[in-house]
């Protein structure tokens, strides 16, 4: 005969009430009394506990699992160093604090398919031609009309690597004098590091740039290469830099005299040394390549302005 009804389906809290009330019965009650389970099954609930207390989780087999902030440094220090190996990348996280095995980092980069390093070397013209840049000074004149059509001119010196641009003066009259005391200013300016660091100094053939002027980077241990007459690609980073500050500043602005055209090209030469992104430097400023990078925008992230040039330059900053 099948149940007029389907059989009761006990929770884990059921059983255990019904295990405690049936402790508090004699023997000769619990024979009297029916229940709807029987002591053998409340004895096999009663092991069942106990195997669950006395049960520890599965442990996985091996060594556990890495963390992700050491995964994710393993990957960066592999991608920004391409010579460096498993074993060099195991020492420069072991001068930061991360005590790990050297096969760790080994594992980490295998299953990225992260490629040894003599293979994964970058050999393209454009990292050449990155490293060729360190140490490279250029310097150039750029020449502005006034509204009163006199003209001005921008000494100004600008980094290769690091398209850092130095405003040395603004004169109605280039002198070899005036010049050559520009570029001693300069070079007062920059720390020891920079100074040491220049190697080269790539000038135009013009009047105003004579030995006074190279006397004042040999003696800091450069040498100046001066471009070919009719080559001004010779200089292409500071030509580059002429013809933006056109477009972005002084061709939109009249300019009314000396004063007026320092602060624009002052406030211009501080935009583009603070944010605006370059396509060499991975879309950032010159500044900004030692500062670590911006979190990661999302729906709560705010945006604010500020203006730059009475609104002719935009830049823009998120806030949380």
């Amino acid at each position: 005969m099948q149940r007029s009804s389907p059989k009761p389906v006990l929770a884990r809290a059921d059983r255990a009430v019904i295990a405690a009330l049936f402790r508090l019965l004699s023997k000769r009650h619990r024979s009297a009394v029916k229940l709807l389970v029987t002591p053998r099954t409340v004895l096999r609930w009663h092991a069942r506990l106990i195997a669950r207390k006395w049960t520890y989780p599965p442990r996985r087999p091996g060594r556990p699992a890495k963390p992700e902030a050491l995964r994710a440094l393993v990957l960066r220090l592999a991608r920004e160093n391409d010579t460096w190996g498993y074993r060099r990348i195991h020492g420069e996280l072991r001068t930061m604090g991360w005590k790990v095995a050297a096969s760790t980092i080994w594992e980490i980069l295998k299953k990225a398919q992260v490629d040894p390093a003599p293979q994964r070397a970058d050999r393209s013209w454009s990292r050449f031609l990155k490293a060729q840049s360190q140490g490279i000074l250029a310097v150039d004149v750029l020449h502005v009309d006034t509204v009163l059509l006199r003209r001005l001119y921008v000494l100004f010196f600008i980094e290769h690597d690091t398209r850092r641009v130095h405003i040395a003066g603004i004169t109605r009259h280039v002198t070899a004098e005036w010049v050559t005391q520009q570029a001693r200013n300069v070079l007062m300016s920059l720390d020891d590091v920079r100074t040491a660091g220049i190697r080269y100094l790539i000038r135009d053939n013009a009047g105003y740039f004579t030995e006074a002027f190279d006397a004042v980077f040999t003696a800091a241990g450069a040498r100046v290469v001066p471009i070919l007459p009719g080559a001004p690609r010779m200089n292409a980073i500071a030509e580059r830099w002429v013809g933006s500050c056109r477009r972005e500043a002084t061709d939109r602005i009249l300019i009314t005299g000396e004063r007026h055209l320092r602060l624009v090209i002052d406030q211009y030469a501080d935009h583009h040394n603070k944010h605006r992104p370059h396509r060499s430097l991975g879309q950032r400023s010159p500044d900004g390549m030692d500062t670590p990078e911006p979190l990661a925008a999302d729906d709560q992230s705010r945006v604010i302005r500020r203006d730059r040039l009475g609104g002719l330059i935009n830049e823009y900053t998120q806030v949380a």
